[in-house]
């Protein structure tokens, strides 16, 4: 048994923020059935390198980013401009608990596709909308993807060097947590349908997931008046919590409370700075960050950074080294929580991906399908839950709609 088995998703999702979410209900047993455009496909398909497995189309094979946000799902090509196309879509709306898609605003309106339109088929079905600005505001009709909504959003105004540039964060991450929000939303509305039996639309967007990305930092504006600032590694709010240099690497450390800021002084057999009236409180600790970071550099490098963590772990203080991906992939840790698993993809073999990031006593998540070939269910689902003869198929297939 699986959490969310019995539920069907209509996915006509995209690049990330979309699929990632419906990856993440399908990881816990729903059928995702993706929408993708005859002969192209979701369009990360083509974003590689790395390509995997045998070239088709246009593309060189299965991209690593395709791969990584479309495990447990069946892909059934639709082209959704055709009136045969747009049919299917209803009819699969209809029998469907849950519809997600990231089209801009108004496309789907335009199709006969929109939620006002769907809701007419399927009372009971969920509708999420997934795009960079959110259905309404003066933004609605605009394009978004990740890098512009970190900017957009403030996040790349608080990170990077104190003294560089904006900089973005290094995977998309409004992408990954507006997909997330999704997922929540998603699992929030069927248990309200569980009390009211009706569906309704959910409305997600890049720009609302980085503002609330911004927490402890947007409460610090919005308390303070103070416009934050790019301070690197360290936190706004704690000091010492940030990345030190040791003698022969980097590692990091944080402090987060008076008990442990006398275990690292006793750690660091430093009773000056445990007495210094400066660092007496973590307030006093933040307005003097300067002087405490520049006494604590001196003193990480002058040793190696496996004595300071063996130290920092036996002091009970929460540390670690600053792995490259490759590390952490080897980390020991790593592999006693199975976050490496494989699957044997139709075309690449056998593939790795990363593993769930939960994990349940009684209903485990599980890869029960791999990522799909473009169009690998198409003829399975026309058939087996529409009722499509071959002949009908093979029909739809010659007029280009699917």
């Amino acid at each position: 048994m699986q959490p969310l088995q019995n539920i069907r998703i209509l996915d006509i999702t995209r690049a990330l923020a979309g699929p990632y979410c419906t990856m993440m209900l399908g990881d816990l047993g729903a059928d995702v059935i993706k929408i993708e455009r005859p002969g192209g496909g979701d369009e990360t398909r083509g974003w590689g390198p790395p390509f995997v497995g045998e070239a088709y189309g246009k593309y060189p094979g299965e991209s690593a980013y395709f791969l990584v946000a479309n495990r447990n799902k069946r892909s059934v090509t639709v082209n959704i401009q055709s009136k045969e196309g747009q049919e299917i879509i209803r009819k699969l709306a209809g029998i469907s608990d849950v519809l997600v898609e990231n089209y801009r605003t108004g496309d789907l309106d335009k199709l006969g596709l929109g939620y006002n339109d769907l809701r007419g088929v399927n009372p009971k079905l969920i509708y999420c909308s997934v795009s960079g600005y959110g259905r309404t505001g003066p933004y609605a009709d605009r394009p978004g993807y990740d890098a512009v909504i970190q900017g957009e959003g403030g996040l790349m105004s608080i990170t990077g060097p104190v003294d560089g540039p904006p900089s973005r964060v290094g995977i998309p991450i409004t992408d990954i947590t507006s997909g997330m929000f999704a997922a929540t939303a998603i699992l929030a509305a069927l248990r309200a349908r569980d009390i009211t039996g009706e569906g309704q639309h959910v409305d997600i967007s890049l720009f609302d997931s980085c503002m609330a990305l911004l927490t402890n930092v947007a409460s610090n504006y919005l308390v303070g008046g103070q416009p934050p600032q790019r301070l690197g590694n360290a936190h706004p709010n704690l000091v010492p919590y940030d990345s030190f240099r040791a003698r022969d690497g980097w590692f990091i450390l944080g402090v987060a409370n008076e008990k442990q800021w006398g275990l690292l002084c006793d750690m660091m057999n430093r009773a000056d700075l445990k007495a210094d009236e400066r660092f007496a409180s973590n307030g006093k600790r933040v307005t003097n960050r300067a002087a405490l970071v520049d006494e604590l550099n001196k003193a990480f490098a002058q040793k190696n950074v496996d004595d300071w963590l063996a130290d920092l772990v036996k002091a009970g203080l929460p540390c670690g080294r600053i792995n490259s991906v490759p590390d952490v992939f080897a980390h020991p840790q790593s592999q006693a929580r199975e976050m490496i698993l494989e699957t044997e993809h139709a075309s690449a073999g056998t593939v790795r991906l990363p593993g769930f990031p939960y994990k349940f006593s009684h209903t485990p998540a599980e890869i029960q399908k791999p990522p799909p070939t473009l169009g690998q269910h198409t003829e399975d689902v026309l058939t087996g839950l529409l009722g499509y003869s071959v002949e009908s198929v093979t029909s739809l297939r010659d007029k280009g709609a699917i």
